[in-house]
């Protein structure tokens, strides 16, 4: 048996072998022989390799990971984002003191042999037998980069990283192999090159561009002789030398670096004692990395963008392959985010709520007729600290959101649209009673029905006793009536509102089936704002609906290559017609002018808009729009538990928080710094007769009752106080309308987690 040492470890003997076996190793891959699948090295048994003709001839230089710069539509740049933090730079652009410290230091004979050299091999032979241990390495520069292409390749998988980096013969003939081809193929200076782009320098920094940045906030063509001799020390183990943690170990490497660079004659001695003498001389730049960097609070919009990314099939098959493609980065996204509109919605919410508050606020501009998002932000900052959150507020759950929030009476517009294009008349009158029962039995999809327990009866309300009909649709969408629309649903069936909801790209932001009861049409499903806001810029462009899209145009560079990305286009198609569109435009701009949205209003420009507010006040919401620009904000609180009563709100005390109230003004003066300088653009109005005068009797009617065989409701059915019974001739007048005496119980109507329809609270 060979001797050891008495401490244990390999004898100077079995090193001496061992590095024989390497030196005669390269030897034999430099003249090309092939090696047998066992022999007297053992290759089998390393089990990394058959032989050495069964490596594949090419090895391929990876594309180098690098930052990602996603830039606004005015190409300002909104953030940097990127798994390694990487610029690639030519070797011109890298000062000639980096790239003789490094040579010195790691392969002063770099020049001089090929892709092995046999001469380091012995020497370290003779170093390392002398020492007792492995005291100095043989890999050249070239066979550096080779490993460092194995380990780029492994990205951030671990167990990759690992196979990269295993100490066995088999590796290092697949690293000697691709060493003498890639010698043949770049040349001497494209491998330096490479190498210092590649090569990890601590601290984040991937490549001396990064790295010149990170300790000394230059460029990497600007390095001093010091600087330089610090970053190629750093090489070895960037950890042990790191030195920002600790400065006494960075300078011994560095001084090493310059007496290397000194015997080698790359400079004097006399310089390199000078450059000893001076101070590390650092200028730290804190690693940027992430949507946390971006400007304008547009963090979230930033996330939304690497969203889209990873879940479209446009820019790879899988998940895994866009993943790969996003973490290599090199990408410029320009994206749809308009620097004026998004200023403006961060300075309307930094105005109205705090990031302290006990809720939040959440806002989403889009352009009607392309889907672009033009802005979007909320007053819980992009980050991990207090009153900060990752969670997107204002789009859906699959895309970094939450589960939503119940819209309120923002859905009845969309109930308004589907009764209009369904033929109801926008002059269509209900009793429109205080309180009532919700209307059973309802015809849903696939023709079934909804009923309710005949025994207990739901009801719901007004929000105030004195709002009690007859109401038209004017006047009941302008004062945000939720026993009109529930008359409303229970008329047209819910079907055709769930139809024209998908139509508007509406649907619940965790992703579940819309619940089909006649309280949706009091926004009980919930929703993200950027759903809202969208699905409003259909009725701005006049029916048709757009898919939002955040992403212009993608550059990637690959190999110093710029190539264009297919990118997600909109898909616009027509939700409902121009007639339909313009009506809603018509009753929803008497909200801002002489309704519960009044406190939303633009002045002279002209605009649109829907209130809305929650059973408890858990959430408040307006959207609205003009012929440009479509907006949705919510306020509330995320976890569902802070009702909005007897709260303060950026700085301002509220005893109950409505629609028009909070939301409003919000909305107001987003939109008004968005649209300045923009041109004033008009509505296509439609003429909507005003509701005769009631007069003095509790039986009005139009005399036109279509009720059905069950006595259910129908156009004309429910009039006035009285109730038709909608015969052949039109009816007769019958009773008072009951009031029932049966309140909504507690949670009764889908909640998931926030919160049922309630006692008919829904209200702009």
């Amino acid at each position: 048996m060979p001797k050891k040492r008495s401490g244990g470890g390999t004898s100077p003997v079995q090193l001496a072998a061992k590095f024989l076996g390497v030196s005669v190793l390269a030897g034999a891959v430099m003249a090309g022989i092939a090696l047998p699948a066992a022999g007297a090295l053992g290759l089998a048994a390393k089990g990394s390799v058959k032989g050495f003709d069964d490596i594949p001839a090419n090895l391929q230089s990876p594309q180098l990971s690098q930052r990602t710069t996603i830039l606004d539509s005015q190409g300002g740049q909104i953030a940097t984002v990127y798994s390694r933090d990487r610029t690639v730079v030519d070797l011109k652009d890298i000062s000639p003191y980096m790239q003789k410290a490094l040579v010195a230091i790691e392969d002063s004979r770099f020049y001089q042999h090929g892709a092995i050299d046999l001469k380091g091999v012995l020497r370290a032979l003779n170093q390392n037998a002398q020492s007792g241990g492995v005291a100095q390495g043989a890999s050249t520069l070239t066979q550096q980069l080779v490993k460092n292409y194995f380990v780029e390749e492994a990205g951030d998988d671990p167990t990759k990283v690992a196979q990269a980096t295993q100490q066995t013969v088999g590796r290092k003939i697949r690293e000697l192999k691709y060493a003498i081809q890639i010698e043949e193929k770049l040349g001497k200076k494209k491998i330096l090159e490479n190498y210092l782009n590649i090569t990890f320098f601590g601290q984040q920094a991937y490549g001396v561009e990064a790295a010149s940045q990170r300790y000394f906030s230059k460029h990497a063509k600007d390095l001093s002789l010091q600087e330089s001799a610090l970053l190629a020390g750093l090489v070895q183990s960037p950890t042990r030398y790191d030195p920002v943690n600790d400065a006494t170990e960075a300078k011994k490497r560095r001084n090493v670096v310059l007496q290397r660079m000194a015997d080698v004659h790359d400079i004097t001695q006399a310089e390199a004692d000078k450059a000893k003498a001076t101070p590390l001389g650092l200028h730290v730049s804190q690693p940027k990395n992430g949507c946390i960097t971006a400007v304008k609070g547009a963090g979230f919009f930033c996330d939304y963008v690497r969203e889209v990314f990873l879940n479209n099939p446009s820019f790879g098959k899988t998940q895994a392959d866009r993943a790969k493609i996003w973490n290599r980065g090199g990408l410029t996204i320009r994206t749809t985010l308009d620097p004026q509109a998004q200023e403006s919605v961060q300075s309307s919410i930094k105005k109205h709520v705090y990031k302290s508050d006990d809720v939040a606020t959440a806002a989403t501009i889009v352009e009607p007729g392309t889907g672009k998002i033009l802005a979007m932000g909320q007053s819980r900052p992009y980050g991990f600290g207090k009153n900060e959150t990752q969670i997107n507020l204002s789009v859906d759950k699959s895309m970094g959101g939450g589960a939503g929030y119940q819209p309120g009476s923002t859905f009845k517009p969309i109930v308004a649209a589907a009764a209009i294009e369904g033929g109801t008349p926008a002059t269509q009158e209900f009793p429109s009673p205080y309180e009532m029962a919700y209307p059973s039995p309802v015809s849903i999809c696939d023709g079934k029905v909804w009923k309710d327990d005949p025994y207990k009866p739901t009801t719901l309300t007004n929000e105030d006793e004195s709002e009690h009909g007859p109401y038209s649709m004017k006047e009941a969408t302008a004062k945000s009536v939720n026993t009109y629309y529930v008359q409303l649903i229970g008329d047209i069936g819910i079907c055709p509102v769930i139809d024209m909801a998908k139509k508007m790209g509406v649907n619940r932001a965790d992703g579940a089936a819309i619940n089909q009861a006649p309280s949706i049409a009091l926004g009980t499903q919930e929703m993200s704002p950027l759903t809202m806001a969208s699905a409003y810029a259909a009725f701005a462009d006049r029916g048709t609906y757009c898919t939002p899209v955040a992403i212009e145009s993608i550059t990637q560079t690959v190999a110093n290559q710029k190539k264009s990305l297919p990118v997600p286009k909109t898909t616009c198609s027509r939700a409902m017609s121009e007639t339909t569109a313009d009506t809603i435009s018509t009753l929803l701009k008497g909200v801002v002018e002489d309704g519960t949205g009044t406190p939303a209003g633009l002045g002279s420009r002209p605009s649109a808009g829907k209130t809305g507010t929650t059973d408890n006040r858990y959430a408040a919401w307006f959207v609205g729009y003009t012929p440009n620009m479509a907006g949705a904000v919510w306020v509330g609180d995320p976890a569902h538990k802070r009702q909005m009563k007897s709260i303060r709100i950026g700085g301002v005390w509220n005893d109950k928080v409505y629609g028009g109230q909070v939301p409003g003004p919000i909305w107001r003066d987003m939109m008004n710094g968005a649209l300045q300088n923009k041109p004033v653009e008009n509505f296509n109005l439609v003429n909507i007769p005003d509701r005769q005068d009631r007069g003095d009797g509790d039986g009005h009617g139009d005399g036109h009752g279509r009720g059905n065989d069950n006595g259910g409701l129908a156009n004309g059915g429910l009039t006035g106080g009285g109730l038709t019974d909608g015969g052949a001739n039109g009816g007769q007048t019958g009773g008072g309308f009951p009031t029932p005496s049966f309140s909504i119980p507690e949670g009764w109507i889908q909640g998931n987690g926030n919160g049922g329809n309630g006692n008919g609270g829904q209200r702009g």
